[in-house]
Order: C-alpha cells, then sequence, then structure tokens
C-alpha cells in the first residue's frame, strides 16, 4: 500500500496548480448566472454597455444577421451573464397562441471592451457540449502532451516493427488513431466532421468482431500474443499508469452531469424520495438510466454527502474512480483465467493505457460502471446464474446491454456439448431476478412504471440530439428505424450465428452486438466505448492459445 500512496501523492503534486485553481473558482460567483438588466437602454451600474448597444453588437456578426435574415420575425433579448459579460439570445417567431419561439442564435460579449467573445448558431445554441469549449469533457485528458503519451504507451507494447503488416496492427490503430482523430475535430467545436468522422470506426471493429467471432483457431493464433518488452515491463508501467489515473482524476478532472446524476440518485434513494421524474433543474433529465446507475452512488454518496448543488462532488469522484480500478482488477483476473498471469498484465495494461477509457474516468462518468459488470460476465462465463447475473446488472445501469442477453444465454459450458436446458433455464432466471429486484424501489415506491418509462427509454428514444448522423442530417428517419430493427435482430440472431464457442467468440460477437446498438441510437458518444473496449481487449490480446489454460474458462 506504500507504493501506491506514494503514486498517488506524485500524481497530485504534477496537477496541484490546476487543482488550486479550480477549487478557487468553484468559491467564486457563478460566471455563467443570467440575470434581467433593471434597464433596457442605460448600462446597468458597473458595467460599460447597456441591453441596447449589446443587442446592437451582436446583430453586426455576419452569420447572427444571415440567422435573422433566414427567420423573420425572429427578436432579440440580452441577459447579463456572470459580472462581466453579456449574452444575446434571438428568438423564432412567437407561435400564433403567443409561446415564444425556440433560440435560433447567442452570443456572448466583454462588457468592457464590447468585443464578440462566442457566436453560435445551429444546434450549438442548445447543446453547449459541442461547441468544444477546452477541458469540457476530461479537462487535461484532451490536452496533446496527455493525449498523445497515452496513445503512444496504448500502442508500443503490442506493434512490432519486425512484422508491421499483422492485421491486430491495423485494429489496435483504428481504435486508437480513428478515436483520436474524431475527437479532435469534436474538442474543437467541429462537430459536422467528428460526428461522421466516427462511423467508419465503429463499422470497422463491428465488422472484425464479427469475422474473428467466426474465424477458428489456427496455426496463427498459437504461442503467446508477441509483445515488444518484457512482461515485467508491463506490470511496471500498470502500476504507473493506475497511480497517474487516480493523481489526475483527484487533482485535475470534472464530474459531467453524468455523474452528477448518480450522485442525486444515491441521495434521493437514501432519503427515500421518488428516484424517477423529479430531479433538480440543473441536471433535469439526469434520471434517464437505469437504477443500478444510483445504487452503485449510494456508498459514496454516504461517504461524501451530496451538498445540495453541482460543486465538486467528491462521491462521483470516488466513484468513478472505484469504477475504473474495478475494470482493471476484473481485466487481469479475467486474462489469468482464461491464460494466466501473461494475459492478464496485457488486458489490466491494456485498460489502464487506453486514452479513451482515460477520458471515461476523467469525466467521472459511470460508462466504466457498465464495463465492470460485462467484465464479470466474461469472468462467470461458465456460470449461468453468474453471467446472467451480470449481464442483467449492466442493463438496468445503461440499457443497451440488455441486447446481449441472447447471446449470453446460448454460450455452453463446453463447447462439445449441446446447450442443457438447464444451464438455458438458470440463467434466464438469474437474469429475471436480478431486473426484477433491482426495480423494486422503482415499483413500490412513488415513481410508477409510467414515471420510469417516460423518464428513461422513453426520453431516450425521443430526444434529439447532433452527436449522431440521424441527429445531424435531417431525414433519415426511415433508416435509423431500419438500423435499429437491423441491430435488435442481429442481437437474437448473434445467439445462432456460428462461432468460436470459447470465451473469446462470445467476446467478439457482445462486441459487434453493442457496437451494431450504438450505430441506431440518436445521442452518441465517445464514452460509450468503454462499455465494448472490454471484450475487444480480449478478443485482440486473448485468442492467442498459450496453453496455460482452458479457453472455455470453467472454473
Amino acid at each position: 500500500m506504500r507504493w501506491a500512496a506514494v503514486l498517488m501523492a506524485a500524481g497530485s503534486l504534477l496537477f496541484a496548480a490546476p487543482a488550486v485553481a479550480q477549487s478557487s473558482a468553484s468559491t467564486a460567483a457563478d460566471p455563467n448566472a443570467l440575470s434581467t438588466p433593471p434597464t433596457q437602454d442605460k448600462p446597468p451600474p458597473g458595467h460599460a454597455l447597456s441591453a441596447v448597444q449589446a443587442i446592437a453588437i451582436a446583430g453586426r456578426v455576419p452569420k447572427i444577421s444571415a440567422e435573422e435574415r433566414a427567420n423573420p420575425g425572429s427578436h432579440a433579448e440580452a441577459s447579463l451573464k456572470g459580472t462581466s459579460r453579456w449574452q444575446v439570445s434571438y428568438f423564432a417567431k412567437p407561435s400564433k397562441d403567443g409561446v415564444r419561439g425556440k433560440e435560433i442564435a447567442q452570443v456572448l460579449i466583454d462588457d468592457r471592451s464590447g468585443k464578440v467573445l462566442e457566436a453560435w448558431t445551429g444546434f450549438q445554441v442548445a447543446w453547449s457540449m459541442a461547441r468544444g469549449y477546452p477541458g469540457a469533457f476530461g479537462r487535461k485528458v484532451n490536452a496533446l502532451y496527455v493525449w498523445l503519451p497515452m496513445c503512444l504507451l496504448f500502442l508500443a507494447p503490442f506493434i512490432s516493427i519486425r512484422r508491421p503488416w499483422r492485421m491486430v496492427h491495423l485494429d489496435l490503430l483504428v481504435l486508437v488513431a480513428g478515436f483520436s482523430v474524431s475527437l479532435a475535430f469534436f474538442n474543437a467545436g467541429k462537430i459536422g466532421a467528428s460526428v461522421p468522422l466516427i462511423y467508419p470506426v465503429l463499422i470497422y471493429l463491428m465488422a472484425r468482431m464479427i469475422w474473428l467471432a467466426r474465424r477458428r483457431e489456427s496455426d496463427r493464433d498459437n504461442g503467446s500474443f508477441p509483445l515488444n518488452v518484457p512482461i515485467s515491463w508491463l506490470f511496471v508501467g500498470l502500476v504507473f499508469l493506475v497511480g497517474f489515473r487516480v493523481g489526475l482524476n483527484l487533482t485535475n478532472s470534472n464530474v459531467i452531469d453524468v455523474g452528477y446524476s448518480g450522485v442525486i440518485g444515491a441521495d434521493r434513494l437514501i432519503d427515500g424520495s421518488s428516484l424517477y421524474g423529479n430531479f433538480p433543474a440543473d441536471n433535469a433529465h439526469g434520471d434517464t438510466y437505469g437504477p443500478v446507475a444510483y445504487y452503485a452512488y449510494v456508498p459514496l454518496e454516504q461517504a461524501f454527502p451530496w451538498s445540495g448543488k453541482w460543486d465538486d462532488l467528491p462521491a462521483a469522484h470516488g466513484a468513478a474512480v472505484a469504477f475504473d480500478l474495478l475494470a482493471i482488477a476484473g481485466l487481469w483476473l479475467l486474462g489469468l483465467r482464461l491464460r494466466g498471469p501473461r494475459l492478464g498484465a496485457v488486458l489490466a495494461y491494456a485498460w489502464a493505457a487506453c486514452p479513451i477509457t482515460l477520458l471515461v474516468a476523467n469525466s467521472n462518468a459511470n460508462d466504466s460502471l457498465v464495463a465492470v459488470f460485462l467484465i464479470g460476465a466474461l469472468l462467470l462465463a461458465a456460470r449461468p446464474v453468474g453471467r446472467g447475473a451480470m449481464v442483467a446488472l449492466a442493463g438496468m445501469t445503461k440499457f443497451a446491454p440488455l441486447g446481449l442477453g441472447p447471446l449470453f444465454a446460448s454460450h455452453r459450458r463446453n463447447p462439445q456439448e449441446p446447450l442443457r436446458i438447464t444451464d438455458f433455464a438458470s440463467y434466464a432466471v438469474a437474469f429475471a431476478v436480478v431486473v426484477a429486484v433491482t426495480m423494486l424501489p422503482v415499483i413500490l415506491g412513488d415513481d410508477g412504471l409510467s414515471t420510469f418509462y417516460d423518464s428513461t427509454l422513453r426520453f431516450q428514444d425521443d430526444r434529439g440530439s447532433p452527436f449522431s448522423i440521424w441527429g445531424i442530417v435531417g431525414g433519415l428517419d426511415g433508416f435509423q428505424t431500419a438500423a435499429k430493427v437491423a441491430a435488435g435482430l442481429f442481437a437474437i440472431a448473434a445467439a445462432l450465428i456460428p462461432r468460436r464457442r470459447d470465451v473469446v467468440g462470445l467476446a467478439a460477437m457482445a462486441a459487434a452486438v453493442l457496437i451494431a446498438l450504438q450505430l441506431g441510437i440518436t445521442h452518441w458518444f465517445y464514452l460509450y466505448a468503454a462499455w465494448f473496449l472490454p471484450f475487444i481487449f480480449v478478443v485482440l490480446f486473448g485468442r492467442w492459445s498459450e496453453g496455460e489454460r482452458d479457453p472455455v474458462a470453467t472454473p
């Protein structure tokens, strides 16, 4: 434990300065609070501009004036934003019954200089997360001096210069480079480029997983996965990376709405309040997840009680660190069971070095919790009750993993024997019991199933979002429906498609199913990659048969 404390202290010192700045900023007045000026034609006390002057400045921005011309009848309203800025919002023509139109443009102006700081139109008006604000997700993870070294650390042990034309090299490069390029455009606020660029990556990974799931073991997969470094180096690197990830989270990370919702839900559970249908205004749709997403935060929320506002939220930090460490530990145990300590080190290192998983951890989201349960499903693959419970827990955290139910139900304890009806029944009962138990507070409480459905599945199905091809391109409703139906049929057919009947084949098909389900949703985000990354790591690194363990992973 002494080495862990030293590493955490080192990480804390590395990012101490940014943390102090962040802490001091949080104690100041809210810089984004909006207020109405007392008069329109005179500057408020302590200000240089009046509301009328701010509107005039905003109207001279070319794309704002173009938006006004495209929307006859629109009007502008100026508000004070914090203590030193103006926000000018443009609204479409009111409806016939007098309801104010939607906001179509927004301009931020510095009060002292009169300089236009930001000007937004289109979906970037309503979606501030699409504007490319620096560090909005993960803080320093997005800095090139953090992201690029993490990419290098992830690839270096696995890319062989002597044999450069191996498919696994392409798989790893597509995984890291593909996500990195798309994320770079996202961080620059160029959603029109970031969204289309992610689909070739997802489709390639899905196709490769289907191919590798169906491909029989061959001589090329015999022996150990070739590494460029001694296995002891991976252990050393793993220790360093764990310390770095924890230190970075504690000193320079932010809690996005996902983590905030977990803390709110845990607080409501302890207080006996309804979990769905009544979240605070600053996270009104934070009740869109499954109940397990809130249960998991209860121990940390009790240790670090919620203050009632969106502050530093230490419970969310603690939960994210715990989920991340559990994923690393789970992959180590899974590799140990599949092939031995060598694969355990490889899988744990892959997660710890992957910049995508670091983005999840440093955003203090709950997506790593889904990964933990799905890793557990692979660990308990030989036990129908265990894998049924784990898949159900993952699905009741975020609903998409429920689509893995048929696939995991079809897994055989012994690939040489047909599926036993008793195994299938045990799996189905465990799955159903876990779903029922996790839903008990909803069923027996004041929430009601209708409120639960409206807040979760219905909201997610109806929501608009610019973070998918379906959200930024109009007229694709029919194609999206077809994509959803195809993904659902594939999730069912995956249980019947011939494949490798070991854990590697199960992981490959599970990754393909999850990606297929994600391809059809309207709101997609990079953090969702954490759901299928453990499966991909198992497939890419675990299909080499070292002969140390039974490939079916029978306990």
